[in-house]
């Protein structure tokens, strides 16, 4: 079982003066000590399952901060299962939309959306946040989520940033982080987890050819510890539309 210390700085508990960096050293520190213990023949497809178990974000604790996000943050919170191929669960904050969120729609077997005009797409903007069940951390990325209905069924495509960049969303972000660090879940800034784990674990050769050929590209450290699509691969789901 993977077991350190978590990082609990945060962006309000940080002093204004290179406080952000000295924030962002630990942060490293504690992904090369993730990257050493979980991976140690350097492998993308080759985890410790010994040093994974029972070491990330549980599913009891994931289900606890998404009642504490929606909450603290007063925007609706959804809790998602991640599936078999990833190592994390989610938590989509709902910033900019209405209720119910097309997060929750895209689950249904079959859709009426009243408003929703053939061609003419809603729009939501969400906090997507990857919860690990490999270690004790998190990344958070601004993900837009986009309904459109094509005759008889409803198009929902996700398409996530690397990072967050609208200024609306940076309060709850920030009281996010908040609530991760008080529940003993180390906060990663996006811009870290993109890097490759040569960055933070360079003393051994990465091979990862596996990766590149299925994804066509070199995977950065947010698909050892969270997922494995690349961080801005958009997903599109399609749902029967239904009579009202």
């Amino acid at each position: 079982m993977l077991a350190f210390v978590t990082n609990r700085m945060s962006c309000t508990s940080c002093d204004k003066k290179g406080g952000c960096g000295t924030r962002k050293a630990g942060e490293k520190e504690l992904i090369g000590a993730a990257l050493a213990s979980l991976f140690p023949s350097r492998r993308w497809d080759a985890i410790d399952e010994e040093a994974a178990f029972l070491a990330g974000v549980s599913e009891e604790t994931g289900r606890h901060l998404a009642r504490q996000m929606e909450s603290t943050l007063r925007a609706p919170a959804r809790f998602v299962r991640g599936d078999d191929l990833e190592r994390c669960d989610w938590i989509y904050v709902l910033c900019v939309g209405r209720e119910p969120g097309i997060v929750e729609l895209r689950e249904q077997d079959s859709l009426y959306v009243a408003d929703a005009v053939d061609g003419v797409a809603i729009e939501e903007r969400y906090l997507r946040v990857a919860l690990s069940r490999v270690a004790p951390v998190a990344a958070v990325q601004e993900v837009v989520l986009e309904l459109q209905r094509e005759g008889d069924v409803y198009m929902i495509e996700e398409r996530p940033r690397n990072g967050i960049y609208d200024p609306i969303l940076l309060d709850r972000t920030q009281k996010l982080v908040e609530l991760l660090v008080e529940h003993d879940v180390a906060y990663l800034d996006f811009g870290l987890v993109v890097r490759p784990p040569a960055a933070f674990a360079p003393e051994t050769l990465w091979s990862d050819d596996g990766y590149a050929e299925r994804y066509g590209e070199q995977p950065g450290v947010v698909n050892y510890l969270f997922y494995p699509q690349p961080a801005t691969a958009r997903s599109l789901v399609v749902v029967p539309a239904r009579a009202a």
